[in-house]
């Protein structure tokens, strides 16, 4: 499953130490999963993984806020000195299993293709949760993401080693900018416009600032979408150069029921139709590199620069008590 680093400007767990979480995810996705298919083929009642513990939270006897959880994901710059001191030299298995990632399990499978894919419709559902929230923080997550056939496809299917930023906003030079894609490999960082209508449809390149869509006897004008891809293609190059990273950057408008035709098309940009696109998706999905160091600088980098707009859980969880009005 590729990771879900950013989403919109939501909080990330990501954002607390890129260059450990993604190693600690797959540990846990990958121990999990012997677990849960070990259980199942000796025939152990998986009603056991129902339960999903919230992340526990409990203080120590000199009142300092401890949590097992923090052990993984560090410490933010913003936390309080008490948090600072937990220690995070646990052993990385004791890590993996104070982490309580436990599947709802809504039905018995009855074969291993059955078991896996309700494994990763439950891990994509703790993506999303990682993606939008910490101990501390957490962002009000659009229920719409359940439901992005995308964005699942992307997560559950390509490697492990794939960091993907989605429809991430950025600040630049302090305005926040939203950028579309962003898909990060061992090799490469893919900047992706995806082209979504009707079934079939056919996006015809024939201008500078619009394009016609045609389904059917229907015509209709959108935006060129080459224009978003550059300019976001211009704001990563010019991330990575500020920092020094040579890592290179590609180009992509992407349709994956739709038919594209723009022969004008600039050559340093790669078109991935409903003619093509099982292909390509096969070829990332086939990639074996492991994760390198460039892969997460260049992360990194674009990641120092996303807006984050989140509420304290603290505070949240005064409001939801309902605190006294001090004007009685």
């Amino acid at each position: 499953m590729a990771q879900l680093v950013k989403l919109l400007d939501y909080v990330s767990r990501y954002e607390n130490d890129l260059t450990r979480y993604p190693t600690q995810y797959i540990r846990l996705k990958n121990s999990q999963w012997r677990r849960m298919k070990t259980q199942w083929e000796h025939g152990a009642d998986l009603s056991d993984w129902r339960q999903i513990p919230e992340e526990p939270e409990e203080r120590t006897e000199e009142g300092k806020w401890y949590s097992p959880l923090f052990r993984i994901f560090g410490n933010r710059k913003e936390q309080t000195d008490e948090i600072e001191s937990i220690e995070t030299d646990e052993k990385d298995q004791e890590e993996i299993d104070v982490f309580d990632f436990n599947p709802n399990i809504i039905y018995h499978p009855e074969n291993e293709e059955q078991l896996r894919k309700l494994y990763l419709d439950q891990l994509f559902h703790f993506q999303l949760k990682w993606a939008s929230s910490t101990m501390m923080e957490k962002s009000n997550l659009d229920a719409g993401f359940m439901r992005d056939s995308l964005l699942r496809s992307f997560t559950q299917q390509l490697p492990d080693s794939y960091l993907l930023f989605y429809y991430p906003i950025l600040k630049v030079k302090k305005a926040p900018v939203e950028l579309d894609i962003l898909l990060i490999t061992p090799i490469e960082c893919l900047c992706i416009t995806v082209l979504e209508g009707e079934n079939a449809a056919a996006f015809i390149g024939d201008g500078d600032r619009f394009w016609t869509k045609k389904f059917g006897d229907q015509e209709s004008k959108i935006l060129n979408p080459l224009i978003g891809l550059n300019r976001m293609e211009k704001i990563v190059s010019g991330i990575l150069a500020a920092k020094g990273i040579d890592f290179p950057v590609k180009k992509l408008v992407i349709s994956r029921n739709g038919y594209i035709d723009y022969p004008g098309m600039p050559f340093d940009t790669e078109i991935i139709d409903r003619k093509t696109y099982t292909e390509w998706f096969t070829s990332l999905r086939n990639s074996t590199a492991p994760m390198k160091f460039n892969q997460f600088k260049a992360a990194q980098s674009i990641l120092d620069m996303g807006q984050t707009t989140a509420v304290s859980r603290l505070f949240e969880e005064q409001v939801d008590q309902g605190q006294p009005d001090n004007n009685e």
